[in-house]
Formats: C-alpha cells, structure tokens, sequence
C-alpha cells in the first residue's frame, strides 16, 4: 500500500471519530441539560406496577329504593398461578390445606362439578349442561358414556393426586382442580378459591401463608344479599366466567376472572349491572411505595329497580306457604292434606307490572350459595320457578276465555241458557259429567257454579280454532314478554295432538273447553289473563323492571313504560259485562250458598269496601288427584291489581284471595268494623272459640 493511501485512510478514520464523538457529545448534553430532570425523577424508583380495580356491580332494590342485593367490601381467597407451584402434588397439597380451612370455617360454593360428594359417585339431578361440558372437555379425554366415577378417577389421573389422600380428600382436590380448569386458570388469570369469608378465615390463611405458595387474600366488593328470603327465583345469581365463555365474552371486554350474571335477572340486566374497570399505577423505591394512582377510575354499575314492594312480596310468600302448611294439617286426602307446591303472581291490572311473583317451596339465597347440592336435594324441587316455568292445566279458570268467545262471535247471548243434566249426551261414544244438576241457566250462572255442561256444549259451537284463537288474546300459550323468561306451554288442539303422536276427536273440545284436555299453561299467563279480561280484552306485557338508576340512585337513566301487545276485537260490546259479572258472582259465594261469613273473616270476599271478580277452578292432575286454581283481580269496577293462584295437589286456591287484598292495601277492615290481626308468618289470628270452626273449613267450603 502507497504512502498516500495509508494518509487518506487515516484522516478518514480521524474524521469519523470526530463525527462519533461529536454526536456522543450532542446525545450525553440532551440526557443531561434537557432531559435531565425527567431521568433524575425516574431513577428515584426501582419498580412500577399496575393493578387492576374491580368496579362494584349495580345494585338490585325495589319499587321503594330499598336494597334487595347489594355490594359490601369482603374478602375473597385467590390463587395467583405465577406463585402457585407448577408440581401437581405440591399444588394438590396446598389446595386441600386450603379447602380445609374453608370447610372447618363452613365457607361453601368452593367447587361446582356436577358430582355427588361422596360415593357412590352420581351426577347430580338438573346439572345436564354442566355434565355434558365436563364429558365433551378435551383435558379429560372422556366419552359420553362415561361414569361419574370415570370423571373423578380422570382428574386424579391427570392432576396426579396421589393415593396417600383419603377418597374424600382425593374428591376434594378433584373438584377444585376441575374448577380451576373451568375457569381457565393461568398466569394472567387468577383464580378466585372463596367468595366474603369471614375474618376469622382470613386470619388462618395469612397465617399460613409460608405453607400456601400462591394462596392470597383479595378484598373486594362482594355481593351481599340485604334480603335473602323473597325473590330468591328471580333475583337469579351470578358466577364465574368460565373458560368455554370467554372466546365470546372476551369481544365485549371481559375478563376471565370477571363475574357474570347467570340467571334471572341479574342475567337479563347484564349489561346495566356490569361495571367498568379501572387501573392503578403503584411506584415503589427501597421497597417503599412512593404514590399510588387511580390512572382509569373503576365506574360501578348501575343500579336496577324493581317494580315489587319487598314487604308485600314477603307478605305474598307467607300467604301461599301458609295456605299449603293449613291444606297438610287440617285438609283430607283428596282436598289436599298432600299439597307440596304452589305459585302465586300479582300484576298491576292497568299496567303489567309484577306487584309479587311467589313460589312454593322457595329457598334462601345464602342457602343456594353456600349449599347448592343440599338446596338441590330438597323434596319437592324448589330450585323451579314454577310461577313463570310450571306448566298446569288451567281448569275452570279457562271457561272465562271459552265464554269470552261464545259471546263476542255471537254463538251465545248473555241470556241465552243451556240445560245442565248432569250428563252430557251429545256424542255416542262420550259422556263428560257436570259436579252439579244446575238447569236452565245463563253464561254468569254458568261461570258461578262453574257448570261443566254449559261450557261442554258452547265450546262444541264455536269449535277449537276459536276457543284457540282467544286463548292467544289472552297470552295463554303464548310467550307473554316478561323480562326474565318463562315458558310458552301450549293450548290443546289438533296440533298439540299430532306433536304427541294422538288421535284428535271430535269430543276433544269439550275438554279443551273447559281447561283440561292437553292445555298447559303456566300462573303468570293465568295472571295475565285476569289481567287481560280486567282491561276488557287489552292485553299488557308483564315486567318486573321498573328502571335504571345510576348506582345511587341519583339520576334516572330508563322507566319501563306499559306495552300492549295484544289488543282483542270486540264485536259484542256486553262480552266482558257477562263474563264480569259472573266473576262477580263467583266472588261472592257466600251469598248464594248460605255461608256465614262472619265465621270466616279470613277468606271473605262480601265485606270488602268494593267488589272483586274472581274464577276458580280445580284441574284433574291424575284421576284422583286434583290441583286448585284460581285467577281474577280488585276492585271489579276499576281493576287495580289482577291475580292467579295455584296450588299442586290441593284445594281452596280461593281461600287465599281476601288476604292478598288485604295485604296490598293494608287496610284489612271486616264487617264488624274491626281490624284482623296476622302473627309474625301472615297468619291470621282468630278468636278462640271460632278456631276449631275454621280449621275444619275442607268439609265446609262448597266445590265450583
């Protein structure tokens, strides 16, 4: 290489240098002078981290304001997987360690698989879904035909619970990891082990917490039932978002450890109830924290308000648990001594609101929670709502629709009569009876005494497409709107009897006519329909939403507003002056019985300050077991409230009547000017020489 490349090359390298150190020079002066104070502010911290606040659920309350569900700040036990040891027989350790301290606490719900607790092994009842997520998970690798047995072994398989744990040990451990699974448990999704448990809980975990690796206390808002014992069907619940969720529930913004309404309406109002999160920035140097800040705010929910006064609601549920433990000790066999269920709804007449919606028997929230394989188990099913859900036959309550049609098609004038003979002779091959030997009588008569024959031969006139046709006027099998749901149920017709491979027959309509048949409707369409004919053939939708509020209650954001949705063409402007009147009639049977009402203050309906209208009936549930039902509303003249009652498997529905007016209003003033007295369970108390007369009323009160 020449002398005079080596030069060149050199000045090259010194000009580079120089450029380098220059620009270094620039860089180190900006870092110092200009940024200077920014980088001295931040060097002071050696850690930064965000959190994540959970914004409170709205709240639940009535048409007062006051508080059905509620928020408190609890306590809850997570596992956070990041500390949580990833050896399956370490992790199974600390869970049963941790299951222990709960269970000695009675802290319940920390585990849902759908399997019995204890051998044998069985899947619990009304768990379908659950049961076929569980078979149909792919970590399990189980078929459809496989055992509850199968299902637990297959946990102890895979998460490696070792045999030295006993069979319930081994159990527990199984559903909490099946839990875990569900809730797709991982680094950036803690799990939540225990909802609000007690201090004393708390206590012990912290306590232990050198032996439970991952194991926390979070506190939080928790939901707190402020009245657990009314509205537990409807109020419905929340839980865990589970990981078979998520994939669409994440595209709204959730996250995996966030709660979810599941039912009722906590399901229905989801998107008001729902709250949104914040974050929170926390600065630490030294191991000190130098500032915490709320960077996004947690904004709670809103808050829901019902259309349902708490107190009647409670008053409601009394009176129908109450009228089914008087049927079981004071009623025979075949009038109801083996009543087990029942279902009350009260509508606003002039508007569909739910004034009470009661079911029997009814259980207690914090009993669902804590103990939902015991509350499960109960006799008699009490986890269904059969006030929106139970499909019964109507029964005579029907012959108000079946008259409705007759009079306004013309088939029948309010003065025209049929000749009740006890028999119905009609058709050759079928004789359907009458309970009494009633005569000529007319369509208000016919509803009062509730004569099988007269409707027998006017549903033969106008035929099943119209008796069909005003049943849908009146929301009976029909879906009839409420918010939370119900079932649709069906009214009887050729139609009906083809889905159930049956041969339909002429003399089919006259049962039909009369509600047995295959009709299945459920008590708020028995509701609505009294509310219905109380609105002369308008029909409302029901609902139980009254609003939204914000969470405290300060500014409206939404009123439901009444919606008809169906409205009946009236041809015959006297059709609901007939069908009134002879509710009217009905009501006030003690007059054309002989009855002494006096006797019985509490089922009287003559003394009230206005009339009511009302129609029993007592559907066939088998051929010696009968249901009772009735429907109507108060007062006659200006409806305000419109009401169905029913009760399986016993009778006198109607004797529950005088004490849901009574209820309602408050006033509760007998003929002899004096107040009744209810104890503690709405019951009335009677004076001491009347009480023997009256507890003996199943042989007194006259059938219809």
């Amino acid at each position: 290489m020449s002398p005079m490349n080596i030069r060149v090359r050199m000045i090259i390298l010194i000009v580079f240098i120089a450029v380098a150190t220059a620009l270094c020079g620039i860089r180190l002066m900006k870092i110092q002078i200009v940024d200077g104070e920014t980088y001295l502010e931040q060097s002071k911290y050696a850690a930064k981290g965000t959190q994540l606040i959970k914004a409170a659920r709205g709240e639940i309350v009535d048409t007062n304001g006051i508080q059905i569900v509620k928020n408190k700040a609890g306590f809850n036990v997570i596992i956070e997987a990041a500390f949580f040891p990833k050896d399956y027989q370490e992790g199974n350790e600390i869970i049963l360690k941790t299951a222990k301290i709960l269970m000695e606490d009675n802290v319940g719900g920390i585990e849902s698989i759908p399997i019995a607790e204890t051998l044998p092994y069985t899947y619990l009842p009304d768990r379908e879904r659950d049961i076929k997520v569980m078979l149909d998970d792919e970590h399990l690798r189980l078929n459809v035909y496989a055992t509850p047995e199968d299902c637990i072994n297959a946990l102890i398989e895979r998460y490696e619970i070792s045999d030295e744990y006993t069979t319930e040990e081994k159990r527990i451990i199984a559903g909490v990891r099946y839990e875990m699974l569900l809730r797709g448990f991982s680094v950036s999704n803690r799990y939540t082990f225990a909802v609000d448990v007690p201090v004393v809980t708390v206590s012990k975990i912290k306590e232990l917490s050198y032996k439970l690796q991952g194991v926390d206390i979070a506190e939080e808002a928790v939901r707190v039932y402020a009245q657990s014992d009314i509205l537990s069907h409807s109020i419905g619940t929340v839980g865990p978002i589970y990981a078979e969720e998520y994939q669409q529930l994440k595209e709204e913004g959730y996250k995996l450890n966030d709660v979810l309404g599941k039912s009722g309406i906590e399901k229905f109002m989801e998107n008001e109830l729902r709250g949104s999160d914040g974050t929170r920035t926390t600065l630490i140097s030294g191991g000190k924290v130098i500032s915490v800040t709320d960077t996004i705010p947690a904004v709670p929910g809103n808050t829901v308000k019902l259309t349902v006064d708490s107190d009647y609601q409670r008053d409601v549920q009394n009176i129908l648990a109450n009228h089914i433990k008087w049927l079981n000790m004071y009623s025979t066999e075949e009038k109801g001594k083996n009543a087990y269920a029942g279902a009350i709804v009260v509508l606003d007449a002039k508007t569909g609101a739910v004034k009470a919606i009661a079911n029997a028997p009814t259980y207690d929230m914090y009993d669902y929670i804590n103990n939902y394989s015991e509350v499960l188990g109960r006799e008699n099913q009490p986890l269904v709502n059969r006030a929106i859900d139970g499909l019964y036959r109507p029964g005579s309550t029907f012959k108000t629709v079946t008259a409705t049609a007759a009079l306004n098609e013309g088939v029948i004038s309010g003065t025209d009569t049929i000749n009740c003979t006890q028999v119905y002779t009609y058709y050759n091959d079928i004789a359907p009876t009458c309970m009494g030997h009633h005569g000529k009588i007319p369509v208000t008569e016919a509803l009062r005494v509730s004569c099988n024959i007269f409707f027998y031969d006017t549903g033969r006139q106008i035929g099943i497409d119209k008796i069909d046709e005003y049943a849908a006027y009146y929301g009976l099998g029909e879906n009839v709107g409420l918010e939370i749901g119900g079932s649709k149920g069906w009214v009887s017709s050729p139609d009906v009897f083809a889905d159930y491979k049956m041969d339909w027959t002429p003399g089919q309509v006259l049962q039909a006519a009369i509600g047995q048949s295959e009709t299945a409707v459920t008590p708020l369409q028995m509701a609505v329909q009294a509310m219905t004919i109380a609105n002369e053939g308008v029909r409302y939708k029901p609902y139980i939403i009254e609003g939204v509020y914000d969470y405290n209650l300060e500014n409206e954001l939404y009123k439901t507003e009444p919606v008809i949705v169906s409205q009946m063409p009236i041809k015959n402007d006297k059709t609901f002056y007939y069908v009134e009147e002879g509710m009217k009639q009905a009501a006030a049977f003690e007059k054309y019985y002989g009855v002494d009402y006096t006797l019985y203050p509490d089922y009287t309906l003559t003394d009230l300050p206005k009339e009511a209208c009302i129609k029993t009936g007592t559907p066939q549930k088998t051929k010696d077991i009968v249901n009772s039902a009735v429907v109507g509303y108060y007062p006659a003249d200006d409806p305000e409230i419109a009401f169905a009652c029913y009760v399986e498997e016993g009778e006198y529905s109607k004797l529950m009547i005088r004490q849901l007016i009574d209820a309602y209003y408050g006033y509760g003033y007998y003929a002899d000017g004096e107040k009744p007295q209810y104890d503690e369970n709405l019951k009335l108390i009677l004076p001491e020489e009347e009480e023997e007369e009256i507890t003996s009323l199943a042989e007194n009160i006259p059938d219809f």
